[in-house]
Parts: C-alpha cells; structure tokens; sequence
C-alpha cells in the first residue's frame, strides 16, 4: 500500500524525538552527570526506555496522569521523556508546597502513580490515604545525596522498574495536540489552575530554547532552574535535542554552583534575579571572572540595572526573558542590538532590562488597552500584555471557565501590565494586582524598586501598595541588606527622592527577609495581605 503524500512529508511533534536523535547521533556522549555518576546518552536512552515499560506494565494507558515529587534529580530528567513515551502526562509538582496544597494537585489531576523523592514522602504520606484515585506510590532513593529511605507503602523506585521491557526511542504521539504535561500555577490567587501542554508546543519551544541560547554539543547546562517549574522551562527537550550535558544540582547553594561552575566547566544556567543575586554576593565568587562568557537566562522579574552590571564583571552574560506558566515559561526575550554593545555599562543595563521581542515561534505579542485595541509605541502608555501562537498552553485542565477567561477576545491575557518602546520592545510595569494607585496616579512596583536596589547597602526589594486615609493607597518598600550592612529608613528614602518623583517614593520602609517562591520570585500578595489585614477593602491580592 502507498503512502499518502500527508503520511510522508509530516510527521506529529514531540520531544521524543529529540533524544532519538541525538542518541542517534551522539550515543557516547555524556547527557547526565549527578555527583560521582555520570550517564551516556545511551545510558539515558535505556533508563527512559524502561521506566516507559515500567509505566505500561503498571497499567498506564494514553493521556494517564502520572505525577513526580522530586528535586532536580536523575528520576526527574528521565521522567521528562519516560512518561510521555509511555503516552502519559508528566504532572511535576513544586517541592515546597505544602501537603495540602499537593494532595489537591494529586487529587484534581487524578495521578494514578506517584514517584516521591523520599525527603519529600511527608508531604504525599499526610494525604495519600485520602484521594480518590488511590494511586500506586513510588519511593524515590536518591543516594548520591544519602537519602536511602522508601517511607511510603509502596515500591522503590529500582523496584518498580526492575525487569520492566525496555521501549524503544522510536515513537510519537496519535496526536500531536495529545497532552505531555500539566503544570500547576502557584495558586497565589486561589486554587493552583493546571496548565496544559502539548507535545506541539513542547517541541517547539525545545527548539526556541535552542536556538535563542545557543545550546549545541558542547553545551553544559546547570539545573539550577528547578525542572518542576514550567518543564524547567522545555530545557529537559532543548538541551538534550542540542547533544549537550545536564548537570544536576538538587539544591541551590551559591558555593556548590560555583564550584561546578569551574569543576564542570559550565556554560549555561537559569535563574530567577534573586538567585543570580545569592551568586554574586557569595564569598566565594569575589574576584571571579567567568572566561569563557557563561550564557544566563533570567526571568521571573525584571533584573535591575544594578545586577546586569554585576553580572558582566563575572563574566555572565545575561539573556533576559519573559513568559508565564500559560506560555510553556519563556515568550520573549531581549535580544541584544549590535548597537547597544558599544553603550557604557549603565546604558547596556537599562535597555537590557527590558523584556523584549517574542521568540522566532511565538510571533504574536500585544500590549492592548481595555477596548483590545493596541497602545502607542511611546514607551509610556500602558496596557495588557496578551500573547497567541504556538507556545501559548491548550488551556487549564478540568476548568473551562478559566480557559474561557484566560482566552477572552481569542488571545491569551497574561494579568501583565506593560507599555511598547518606539522600537517594538515590550517593557513590563507590574502586574495588574502590583500597580499602586495613589491619589488617581499610577505607581509602578518595579520602577520604585529599581531605584531602591541601586542603594549600595541594599540587597533586594519589593514595593507593594499599602492603605493610606488620604491618597488610598502609597508605596511601602520591603528591604532586605546585603551581609554586614546597616541603613536607616530616612536614609532610603531620601535616596529615592534624588531618583524619583516624590509622590512615587515609598513612604515607609520596613527591612526584612522576604518572602520567595522556590523559584525565587518575590511573594509580593504576602506582603500585602499582612499591610491590608482588617481592611474591609482587599487591594487586588
């Protein structure tokens, strides 16, 4: 029988078919390296193949959800291909939520098994007896880290895969829209929402991440980036389609990922502003100077002009990018115009700074007023920032009255706010819920808190608005200090009036730790709801 001509020139996207590929290619090559053990691609192209058996022995079938509780560990890698090779959907759940928090995810993907790193059994032991789907539950040993345990009632890791058949590489999807994951929001707002993700749209952004980072064979890529977190961002696919090398870092210490750094010789990494912050204020990297340049992706929140500066004089040259969950993690980037490199040190900061241009299959990307119509590329005028196009989501799991929301108008509206420079450059303001209104003016969070940061003593900052009689609402800044540094608040914020109109300046200032994410970001609604407890008007939290 002949082929039809659509049999022939395509074939359905999937990440699958990067590491076929490259262990076509490249079978010697080390693709993983975690302590003292060091995988070929053919070493990784075996494990994701029998835990791909493992999963079909067990019973998984097409579009089961199959869920990892696990740090930036071996199990975690391989999982990124294994499950979708077993045609399942990969749900990597964040490592510090709570065990509320994961048995709901649990509960509302209806994992039918669990893989939990045994440091982290207690958070699915308080729940698992509770869910619905009573799923198999997996011990993860990790024992380069010497956490050798299996506390929850069920296999160990290296027995559920013991004697599974081993599936070959050679594979793709019925359809390429099929699922490859679900990853969970934060839940900052209410229930954590699941974002859908396709294989199309995986791949795809595999290949982005590609070619805007430069990943090749020569690649060493440090994950640093925790792999719950969007798919790690579709770098689990990317770096291995390039033939490069996963270097595995279970937590983030700033010694340790500088000592890889020289011991491994690395050469990309990811990281939120204040990681790339505990990096370079860490004893040990004075008087570093990275040479070869090492390729940094940072997002998140916009990195301040202060720390793109203290990045150059590593030797780190930063690619800044901006996405969300919604958008399989990075949409756009700034890309660097040949005629900012001649520009001094604090010119270079402030363009760089900016959000950008989206990425080569992502083309779509607006900042629009509350009519959707666009708003002037003046740099000032503000809007919604709203995205389409091939790596927007396939919409949240089991609720399509937030999909429906989301989507509104036929593109995705990010809850961004941000203006359009002359050159088509997006830069973001806040978020909607961040923006301060004071007095009928419009205050933007991240211009305050790039002004603050630039104070020598100051380490990190977050503004967000608190209840004023007079004005309803003023800036109040959250400041943490740099080691062994002391600062007043009258001194601050003198400092940001020099810098900034007045009516913008924080009016009180309290130094403290700040809340983070396990990503790093900032959790600003925290902040906000300690300033607005009592308040029968919650601001936008």
């Amino acid at each position: 029988m002949t082929a039809s001509s659509s049999e022939v020139h395509m074939d359905p996207m999937t990440p699958m078919a990067l590491l076929e590929r490259t262990v076509r290619v490249f079978p010697s090559k080390t693709a993983l390296v975690y302590g003292e053990l060091r995988w070929s691609y053919l070493r990784l192209a075996e494990e994701v193949g029998r835990l791909a058996g493992a999963l079909r022995r067990a019973g998984i079938v097409r579009g089961d959800r199959v869920a990892f509780l696990a740090p930036n560990i071996p199990e975690l890698l391989v999982a990124h291909f294994a499950v979708l090779r077993a045609d399942a959907v990969l749900v990597a759940i964040n490592t510090r939520l709570n065990a509320e928090e994961v048995g709901y995810i649990l509960e509302h993907s209806g994992a039918k098994i669990v893989f939990c790193d045994s440091e982290l059994a207690p958070r699915v032991a308080e729940v698992s007896g509770g869910l619905a789907a009573n799923p198999l539950l997996v011990n993860i040993q990790d024992s380069v880290a010497g956490f050798c345990d299996a506390p929850l009632d069920g296999p160990t890791y290296s027995e559920f895969v013991e004697g599974a058949p081993v599936l070959p590489l050679s594979w793709a999807p019925a359809d390429e829209n099929d699922l490859t994951s679900i990853n969970y929001t934060s839940g900052t707002t209410g229930k954590p929402k699941g974002v859908m993700y396709t294989h199309r749209g995986a791949f795809l952004n595999a290949l982005g991440e590609m070619f805007v980072h430069g990943l090749g064979r020569d690649t060493v890529y440090l994950w640093t980036l925790p792999l719950f977190h969007c798919n790690g961002w579709c770098f689990p696919w990317g770096v291995t389609g390039a033939g490069g090398t996963h270097l595995m870092l279970r937590a983030v210490e700033p010694a340790k990922i500088l000592q890889l750094i020289r011991e491994e010789g690395v050469s990309h990494f990811n990281a939120a502003p204040t990681v790339l912050l505990m990096i370079a204020e860490a004893p040990e990297a004075v008087g570093l100077h990275f040479d070869p340049v090492i390729r940094v992706a940072t997002g998140g929140a916009p990195p301040s002009p202060t720390l793109l500066r203290r990045m150059e004089e590593l030797g780190i040259r930063i690619i800044h990018l901006y996405g969300l969950t919604e958008t399989y993690g990075p949409h756009v980037y700034c890309e660097m115009q040949a005629s900012w490199e001649g520009l001094d040190p604090e010119g270079k900061a402030r363009v760089m700074a900016r959000q950008g241009v989206p990425y080569h299959h992502a083309t779509h990307l607006r900042v629009v007023d509350d009519a959707m119509a666009d708003v002037p590329a003046d740099g000032e005028t503000m809007g919604e920032v709203v995205m389409r196009g091939n790596n927007v989501m396939k919409g949240y799991f089991r609720d399509e009255e937030a999909t429906a929301v989301a989507f509104a108008g036929g593109w995705f509206h990010s809850g961004d706010l941000g203006v359009v420079h002359e050159d088509g450059y997006i830069e973001l303001r806040d978020r909607k819920k961040d923006i301060i209104i004071s007095g009928g003016e419009n205050i933007s969070t991240i211009e305050v808190e790039h002004v603050v940061v630039t104070h020598p003593a100051v380490l990190e900052a977050a503004i967000v608005a608190v209840p004023d009689e007079r004005w309803g609402e003023v800036p109040k800044a959250f400041v943490s200090l740099k080691p062994g540094e002391t600062l007043t608040e009258q001194v601050l914020i003198d400092w940001c009036r020099e810098h900034l109109a007045h009516f913008k300046c924080p009016k009180a200032i309290e130094f403290a730790e700040l809340p983070k994410t396990s990503t790093g970001k900032i959790q600003k609604f925290r902040l906000r709801e300690k300033e607005w407890a009592g308040y029968e008007k919650r601001i936008r939290g």
